[in-house]
């Protein structure tokens, strides 16, 4: 009878998840359940695997609309017929065809029309038609005995009750972008559409029971065949024709790439290479390492600079092939943490590209294995509290203002008064207790799925305007069915390095072999550059929390930067463990170890667990837990598995392994605290070792080619600072640093010897198919001679004409910007014409005219690139009107700790949080008049009572103070000035 259900899948139309859909169809007695989801498929599996677990057989199908017209329901009738409908939904989203009204012939599939669009004795053997409860008296009209079997009922479930009607045309009127008093009738379900009891639903059709009788008939047709356990792998099997040359590829690229890693004579790397290759064989695991190599093969053949990083590097087989670049000997990591007997799904290796790369790289995975195979993994977007509360203020008709006012107040805006504010506030509410709904479909940010069977088999793909495609279907709906995504992700940081290294062959002549880390990591410069926190544009160890958590560590060396790679992360600072750990870097003579067990353990990181493989290690050496069981209590600790058998198993075999072992009862209690309160936030040391090494190759570039390094770094407009940030670092280099020019800039800036050009890209307001055609024109034919020459060749309009000269674009004419202005009136139009053609007698003559004297100030240049770049090229406390001379440098602040002093700062960055009071409070970043940085702290009633007024000058008072060897400012009062002279307010 409920051949046509949808859950919130059906995006801004259904309101049900799938597990309610289900428990409310078990509640009710219902036998046999459909799902039909509008043009879309994400939650199949899901639903059938509720299904089953409550004893309801599941129906899979599709309802297909043209926008607010229905058009039919399709039912899989079997597991081929599901496969079909996938392939048709596929095709029309991935063409953006229309429905036609009639549905073809899909093999193995039922079609269902809505009552009165199709004449009943037109239809073909499969094709039937739908009558709703509602429309039962229309059957007197074409319910005689000859067509009775092509009627079935549909009741069509799309709300819980009427509540949840009215969010249903809440949702219609947000998909509608309209009022909701102007939604139409046609646009939203019929308000019966909800679960009725089977018993009444034959009762109101007890006149026609062929009807009934022919609706169980189409139930009892249609099965579901496929096996849903995430322990079957879906992925593709074999690399190679057979399972034997895969494991034989993978057996020699391993033994092959331990003479590269660690020569010839390293028997501990060769037993854990044989202990690898034993694991991943009993998993049928080495298509995925295979794939995995084949991806990064390509790479290296195109010269793509890539970092594999994650849990993978515990492998050192994944180190061997060069996956990763992570030492799994080195930093003692363990491979149960990547991969064991006990887990059911594929390793998971986690490759970064360039954002420049990434596509070819994706591009090839397609070419390589299919499009029938192949598909990026969608995610689901979902209504977050704020957008939820700005939309539905929209559907009811407040003013953008009074939604603010919401925002801003939690709903304090005359609640008891207003109805709708209270809507907004109950809807909202009840948005976010019903788990969180679908808004609409997006591209995870990585991951590819390649199927070993037709990827339509699983699910529908789509085309977004990425332009690779997509499955409908999020990670945990892959994972569900057995599909397992590979991880080619993107990241500016590795354009930072690919660039650098072009950039530096180019300029430079020197090749650089970017994988030498363990070069880079025992590099005296390098090091000095580390422990001195010359980082800035260098991957993860930029930012001024990180920069300051090494001044305080005294970093410089690799294990150190591992472990502050580690700390860092919210959760372990948030909990006091980086505090912890600081001190006992520090003061290692303080450490007082819980067991000597304990000390063996973690003497490196002096008794703190730092990692996720610290879990493990310590279950493993001090509970005597097998290393597989060891991962299954890191994985348990991280929540997904909390408060299942599972977990209390684990726990039971902890605590009665430390009773066999005579552990002191009380220190295992602790040892259980320790790691229960800290694997919720613990961070893989192979992740840490990871971003480390990316940190050494960003870093050595900085330090023996630091101007290359910092064009590459300007170029990704990547990183954790703004660009005039790299820009004024990029000066203290020593280059010469020049606006924008037509005849030396490129489209991103350029470095040739110690000139450094600012890209056209860098100018507001500049086209880029003006700036395109500047640089094709100069390519073709040459530099341009003069102002006339450049209006001549590229016609450019006038408001564009006047944005090259203000930037500087023609400082090499030797006119001033004024007096080219004044010319540039002669030949430019106020009308925009059309593109040049060469004149067949050469280059245009300049033209000659007494031009005016025109007054010049010193700083015009710098007001012309504020208004153009952002900021001036040239340092700002040159060209602010103020006297300077009675601030304090930042040079100055160690002679002065726990005193009052005034000084100018440059606002750099800043970073708002909430104090233990849960009070706003803030970590500012200045630029002092020599370039170096400050570091200030806002607190609360600091904050409130002056608060940032975005970028510019600060005058800054406060109390200098120092914490291991860091120095900030603890802001008393503080207040914005402008370029001009100021005054004290």
């Amino acid at each position: 009878m409920f051949l046509n259900c949808k859950t919130f899948f059906s995006l801004r139309y259904g309101t049900m998840h799938a597990e309610m859909l289900v428990q409310k169809a078990h509640e009710l007695g219902i036998g046999s359940l459909a799902l039909t989801n509008i043009n879309i498929t994400s939650d199949a599996w899901e639903f059938v695997a509720l299904c089953r677990k409550h004893d309801i057989k599941p129906i899979l199908g599709l309802e297909c609309r043209n926008g607010n017209d229905f058009k039919y329901l399709l039912l899989a009738r079997n597991q081929e017929g599901w496969h079909h409908i996938n392939i048709f939904l596929s095709t029309h989203l991935q063409q953006e065809k229309p429905f036609p009204d009639q549905a073809p012939v899909i093999p193995h599939t039922w079609v269902i029309y809505a009552l009165g669009t199709r004449a009943p004795e037109s239809l073909a053997p499969h094709e039937l038609i739908g009558v709703k409860p509602w429309q039962r008296n229309k059957l007197f009209r074409t319910a005689n005995t000859t067509l009775r079997d092509k009627l079935v009922i549909l009741q069509p479930v799309t709300f819980q009750d009427n509540t949840h009607y009215e969010l249903h045309q809440l949702l219609r009127a947000i998909d509608q972008n309209i009022l909701i008093t102007q939604l139409e009738a046609a646009m939203t379900g019929h308000p019966q559409e909800q679960f009725v009891t089977p018993a009444s639903l034959v009762e109101h059709f007890a006149d026609y029971p062929d009807i009934v009788q022919r609706t169980v008939e189409v139930m009892e047709d249609c099965h579901v065949e496929m096996d849903i356990h995430h322990s079957i792998s879906r992925n593709k099997k074999c690399f190679l024709g057979s399972v034997e040359e895969d494991r034989a590829k993978l057996r020699a690229l391993a033994l092959e790439g331990m003479l590269y890693r660690y020569g010839d004579d390293h028997e501990e790397a060769l037993q854990r290479i044989e202990k690898e290759l034993a694991i991943v064989a009993q998993l049928n695991f080495e298509s995925y390492f295979l794939i995995t190599w084949d991806i990064i093969r390509y790479a290296q053949e195109r010269g793509f600079f890539y970092v594999g990083r994650g849990s993978g590097a515990n492998s050192i087989i994944a180190y061997c092939i060069k996956i990763t670049d992570v030492d799994p000997i080195e930093l003692d990591l363990y491979f149960e943490r990547f991969l064991n007997p006990y887990r059911t799904s594929p390793p998971d290796f986690d490759i970064d590209f360039s954002w420049r790369d990434r596509d070819e790289i994706i591009r090839y995975v397609f070419n390589k294995y299919g499009p029938q195979h192949t598909a990026l993994l969608g995610t689901v977007t979902t209504f977050q509290t704020n957008a939820v509360i700005r939309e539905l203020g929209k559907v009811y008709g407040l003013p953008k203002k009074e939604i603010d006012k919401i925002l801003e107040n939690g709903f304090h805006v005359n609640l008891e008064a207003d109805s709708i504010h209270q809507k907004i506030a109950y809807f909202s509410n009840l948005m976010d207790t019903e788990k969180a709904f679908p808004n609409h479909l997006s591209i995870h940010a990585g991951g590819i799925l390649i199927s070993d069977a037709p990827i339509h088999q699983f699910c529908t793909t789509y085309l977004p305007p990425k332009g690779f495609v997509t499955a409908q279907l999020d990670m945990w709906q892959a994972e569900r069915i057995g599909l397992y995504k590979f991880d080619i992700l993107s990241q500016r940081g590795l354009g930072h390095i690919r660039d650098a290294i072009d950039i530096i062959k180019k300029n430079r002549d020197v090749d650089i072999d970017i994988h030498d880390v363990k070069a880079f990591q025992v590099d005296p410069l390098v090091r000095k550059n580390l422990s001195g926190v010359n980082t800035i544009g260098c991957f993860y160890i930029e930012s001024p929390a990180m920069r300051q958590l090494l001044l305080k560590l005294g970093c410089d060396d690799y294990l150190t930067l591992v472990a502050a790679s580690s700390i860092i992360r919210p959760g372990v600072a948030q909990s006091g463990m980086m505090k912890q750990y600081i001190h006992r870097y520090r003061h290692p003579d303080e450490v007082v170890y819980l067991h000597p067990v304990i000390e063996e353990l973690l003497k490196d990181t002096f008794g703190i667990m730092v990692y996720q493989e610290d879990v493990i290690k310590v279950a493993h050496k001090y509970a005597d837990m097998e290393l597989a069981d060891a991962d299954s209590l890191r994985r348990a600790m991280a929540g997904k598995y909390r408060g299942s058998n599972d977990f209390r198993d684990i726990q039971k075999r902890f605590f009665d392994n430390c009773e066999r072992l005579k552990r002191p009862p009380e220190v295992s209690a602790e040892v259980w605290r320790q790691i229960a309160s800290f694997a919720n936030f613990s961070f893989s040391k192979a992740h840490s070792a990871s971003f480390a090494v990316e940190s050494y190759q960003s870093l050595y570039l900085k330090t023996y080619f630091p101007a290359e390094f910092m064009v590459a770094v300007i170029n990704n407009f990547g990183g954790f600072y703004n660009r005039e940030l790299y820009f004024r670092e990029l000066q203290k280099t020593g280059v010469t640093l020049h606006p924008p020019c037509i005849n030396h800039s490129d489209y991103t800036t350029n470095i040739t010897g110690r000139e450094v050009y600012t890209g056209l890209i860098h100018i507001e307001g500049l086209e880029q198919l003006l700036a395109e055609r500047i640089l094709k024109d100069r390519e073709q034919y040459g530099p341009f001679l003069h102002l006339e020459d450049f209006t001549s060749r590229i016609s450019p309009g006038p408001e564009q004409l006047e944005i090259l000269i203000l930037i500087g674009c023609f400082n090499f004419t030797g006119y001033t910007k004024k007096e080219l202005l004044w010319k540039s009136s002669l030949l430019v139009s106020k009308k925009e014409v059309n593109p040049h053609s060469i004149s067949l007698f050469g280059n245009t003559t300049t033209v000659n005219c007494e031009l005016p004297t025109l007054a010049y100030h010193a700083h015009e240049d710098a007001f012309d690139e504020i208004d153009l770049l952002g900021f001036p090229l040239q340092s700002p406390f040159k060209v602010l009107q103020h006297d300077q001379s009675a601030y304090m440098p930042s040079s100055e602040f160690s002679k002065n700790i726990g005193l009052p002093v005034t000084t100018l700062g440059y606002l750099v960055t800043n970073k708002f949080l909430r104090s233990s009071k849960g009070e706003p409070m803030c970590f500012g970043t200045f630029l002092d008049r020599d370039g170096a940085f400050m570091d200030t702290i806002h607190f609360p009633d600091s904050l409130r009572l002056y608060p940032f007024q975005k970028g510019g000058f600060y005058v800054l008072q406060g109390r200098v103070a120092e914490e291991y060897g860091v120095i900030q400012l603890e802001i008393n009062k503080m207040w914005k000035i402008g370029y001009f002279e100021d005054k004290k307010p």
